[in-house]
Formats: C-alpha cells, sequence, structure tokens
C-alpha cells in the first residue's frame, strides 16, 4: 500500500523533471557570434540579481579581450558603495564550435591556470546586428545580463531587448536596472523602463 503512494510521487517528479528539462531547452543561443567584434568594453544595463555581484552598486562593466587564440580574458569591474572599484578575471571559452553562441566562463586560477571544471555557462542569447547591444543568457534562466557598448539604450532598443527577453521564456522583470554614469541611474525592474 505504501509503494503506491511513493510511485505517485515518482511519476509526478519524474514528469515534473521532464517538463523542466523541455522548459530549459527552449532558452537557445545565438547562431552567428563573431568574437573579433564582440570583444571590446560593454556596459552592463541590466541584470537577474546574482550573489557574486552583491558589491556591485553602479557603474559595472565587461571588457573582453583575446588572452591567447582559444580563450577570452573577461575583466570585470564595478563601484562599489563606499566608491571603490572591485576587479574580477577570468577566462571564457566556447563550448561547441558548431554553436558559437554558447560559451563557458571561469573565474578560477589555479597553478597560473584557469580551470574550467568549475564554470558557468555564459549563452549570448540575442545579439543586436551592429553589436551595440546583447543579452547573456544562461539555460536555467537564473541568470542574465544586458549588456551595451553605450551607458544607455534608446526606448527602441530597450523594447527590443525586451522583447528578446521575453522571447527566450525570462520574466524581463526579474531583471533590474544597473545604475550607470550617464545612464539610467535609478535601480529598477527592467519591465518597468519604459511605462
Amino acid at each position: 500500500m505504501a509503494f503506491k503512494p511513493l510511485c505517485g510521487k515518482m511519476l509526478t517528479f519524474v514528469v515534473a523533471g521532464a517538463f523542466s528539462l523541455t522548459t530549459l531547452a527552449d532558452v537557445k543561443p545565438v547562431e552567428k557570434l563573431d568574437i573579433d567584434q564582440y570583444l571590446g568594453t560593454w556596459t552592463e544595463i541590466a541584470a537577474i540579481p546574482q550573489f557574486f555581484q552583491r558589491k556591485c552598486v553602479r557603474d559595472t562593466r565587461a571588457i573582453y579581450s583575446l588572452a591567447e587564440p582559444s580563450l577570452i580574458r573577461v575583466q570585470n569591474t564595478c563601484t562599489r558603495s563606499d566608491g571603490g572599484r572591485e576587479l574580477v578575471e577570468g577566462r571564457a571559452r566556447r563550448l561547441d564550435p558548431d554553436v558559437p553562441g554558447k560559451l563557458e566562463v571561469t573565474f578560477v586560477e589555479l597553478f597560473g591556470e584557469y580551470r574550467f571544471w568549475v564554470s558557468g555557462g555564459y549563452w549570448v542569447i540575442a545579439l543586436d546586428p551592429d553589436y551595440q547591444w546583447a543579452v547573456v543568457g544562461h539555460p536555467s534562466r537564473r541568470f542574465g545580463w544586458v549588456l551595451a557598448r553605450e551607458h544607455r539604450l534608446s526606448p527602441v532598443a530597450l523594447a527590443e531587448v525586451i522583447g528578446r527577453i521575453k522571447s527566450q521564456g525570462y520574466d524581463a522583470c526579474e531583471f533590474v536596472i544597473t545604475p550607470q554614469t550617464g545612464g539610467l541611474s535609478v535601480r529598477r525592474p527592467l519591465c518597468e523602463v519604459l511605462q
């Protein structure tokens, strides 16, 4: 008799797990990504708040450059509440040469080498044709960043970014504006910016 409820719970778990996997598979990286065009400085316009960015209160930037032929140097900087700057450096690489928008990044350096056994997915899931803005996501949808070459995006570009975020199954309200000097200065949900 105790076996039936357990089977029912197991079946519910398996079905829910299968549904989750189907849902997660819906996040798709861009089909084309020219790394040379992607390199350079990006400003964080909005992000899903993360514990590892908890000290950052404004002016968050990512600088990408070639470290060696197959690795991208990642330098993330931001301003803390005391006015000081935070800097963290890592490396990124493509996961699959056939899927250029799917990368992984690590910030773990051991004995002078970056170790990808502790890495996170970095998927470019939306990209302006002129590489003026990008949306970076993750198959779990727990991570997300809106990046731009400038400190702000036009209302037209923001509307397109929000549409692209929603088309990937994200809730645009989970993204929070990152205050920028010369850009938006109030931390609020991205979904409220155009209201």
